[in-house]
């Protein structure tokens, strides 16, 4: 299997593959170009949105409409993450996407949130051999991941719920739920009682933005 079949089927891989050279460069090229662009989102003044936005549609590999991203932000490559439409960005994401990451619709991300598919052996022995593997993350529609939430290889994140701020989200977390802490765990369920009280006893009125 050469390096992409390695990664699909979740065997250890290395991304300069002495076997496959040329595919290795194009990886090689792949990610050099998705840590410019990243460069070049980070560099741009802030009252510079047109060219912000022109520059995230070249680093996401597909990216729908109405996103807003707060830099600085850093990724492995970007071309292997898609966004969906109505997302939401706070400063300082990071995406270690050798592999797939999928971002759906009406998702929002606190500042400092990481999301990593990549991972290593345990035993060092295995380590210093140079491998690595990858799982894809998903994160379905209308989540919202709090700030400092760290999100690792293999995790689904279901659709509607809500990470707390600084969980490290091992497992998949089901719909529709709240889950907090590290290792990040469902606290409960989100019920019709969310949609009175926005925060603890605090009411929602009947605003429409």
């Amino acid at each position: 299997m050469n390096i992409k079949e390695r990664m699909a089927n979740v065997q250890l891989f290395t991304d300069h593959d002495p076997n496959y050279p040329e595919e290795a460069a194009e990886l090689a090229r792949a990610r050099q170009r998705g840590k410019a662009l990243c460069f070049e989102i980070n560099r741009l003044h802030p009252d510079d949105t047109e060219g912000r936005l022109a520059l995230m549609k070249q680093l996401f590999g597909s990216m729908g409409e109405n996103v807003w991203m707060e830099p600085p932000i850093r990724m492995a490559y970007g071309s292997n993450t898609t966004v969906g439409n109505n997302v939401y960005i706070n400063f300082n994401l990071t995406v270690v996407d050798d592999y797939k990451v999928t971002i759906g619709n009406n998702v929002m991300f606190g500042p400092n949130v990481t999301i990593a598919v990549t991972n290593h052996p345990l035993h060092p022995d295995v380590r210093r051999e140079g491998g690595m593997f990858a799982l894809p993350v998903v994160i379905e529609d209308g989540v919202w991941i709090g700030s400092g939430a760290i999100i690792v290889p293999g995790v689904t994140i279901g659709k509607g719920s809500v990470i707390g701020a600084g969980s490290v989200v091992t497992k998949n977390i089901p719909e529709n739920v709240i889950a907090v802490g590290n290792p990040c765990k469902v606290l409960r369920e989100i019920t019709e009682n969310d949609r009175v009280y926005y925060y603890k006893d605090m009411r929602v009125d009947q605003v429409q933005w």
